[in-house]
């Protein structure tokens, strides 16, 4: 299965400081605010949803190909990602702009100030659907991640046009997205990707119900958190998947994606829906205990005892004899 994904690819810098930021701030004086802060602690981690679930996909074995803007800069990340199995042929590289970039400061008690530069980002729309599809030979499913809105539209009309199966997973570009734009973005796609909140406001934006949705949409993939994962359809019944037990989380950042990357590499490996939805779950629980979206490591022998402890050994069985970590 060849897996082609849209979406943003960034790098954070994470900064803290044993300070409060409510300290240095001056009731009276809001107004004219200049801050600076003596950091103990810098991280700089490899991130952005296509970037992630791209290497997610490329370490389980895939050799999806990942579509996205980028920087001058982006010659690390490159290395890192094709060592993995990623073909990043397909990286569109600004002339004049940065790879995008998350930069965030946290304060002892989780308080943050921080900021997003888009940079190279707004060049995404550059990069045609079509052109990835001629160069790879042949697509058999496109995930259309958070980026910059307009490209989000034009790739998921291009692949409408094409004919090429598309995953619609708008993430955290609901909240600033018009009704009509999540309506376009959703109508005809082969899979549908929101968590529960997600969920809510996919609804309040569209006017559509529930089942509304469902006619629209191949298989409406909903993450839980804790609670694990449902799978809506009107062509299926539903499957529900319990999370992975005894997580000890570490950092939430980056376990939808590897959610993702699992399921779609499951779906990769012609397991079943309910199977996949598994497979994501473990990967998921994963990154969960791991500090930083690609920070994890892959083990076969523990990815298969996580999902017999959860799922049962013949589970564990059907989804180690395809792993190739």
């Amino acid at each position: 299965m060849r897996i082609a994904v849209i979406g943003s690819i960034a790098t954070d810098h994470l900064m803290s400081f044993s300070g409060k930021i409510s300290d240095q701030l001056v009731a009276d004086s809001l107004q004219n605010v200049s801050l600076s802060f003596l950091v103990e602690h810098l991280d700089i981690r490899r991130g952005g949803v296509a970037g992630n679930i791209t290497l997610g996909l490329g370490r389980l074995g895939l050799n999806p190909v990942l579509v996205g803007a980028v920087g001058q800069d982006f010659g690390d990340y490159r290395a890192f990602l094709e060592q993995n199995g990623v073909d990043t042929k397909s990286v569109h590289v600004s002339e004049t702009q940065h790879t995008s970039r998350f930069l965030c400061t946290t304060d002892e008690d989780q308080n943050q100030i921080a900021s997003f530069y888009a940079g190279a980002m707004s060049e995404v729309g550059e990069i045609a659907v079509k052109s990835v599809a001629d160069r790879v030979g042949e697509l058999d499913l496109v995930l259309i991640g958070a980026n910059d809105p307009g490209a989000m539209l034009q790739h998921t009309a291009e692949c409408r046009t094409l004919g090429l199966p598309f995953a619609a997973d708008i993430s955290q570009q609901l909240a600033i997205m018009s009704g009509d734009d999540v309506r376009k973005l959703v109508d005809g796609a082969t899979y549908l990707f929101t968590n529960e909140y997600e969920s809510t406001l996919l609804l309040k934006h569209t006017g559509w119900s529930e089942a509304e949705v469902l006619d629209r949409v191949g298989s409406w993939v909903v993450t839980l958190g804790g609670k694990g994962v449902r799978i809506l359809s009107n062509k299926h019944e539903t499957v529900e998947v319990p999370a992975i037990p005894d997580v000890k989380a570490a950092e939430p950042t980056g376990v939808g994606d590897a959610f993702r990357a699992g399921f779609l590499w499951a779906l990769g490996c012609n397991m079943s829906l309910e199977r996949a939805a598994q497979v994501g779950c473990v990967f998921a629980s994963i990154v969960l205990e791991t500090v930083g979206p690609q920070e994890y490591t892959l083990d076969r022998s523990e990815f298969s005892n996580r999902a017999a402890k959860a799922y049962g050994n013949d589970v564990a069985a059907e989804i180690e004899s395809k792993l190739r970590v």
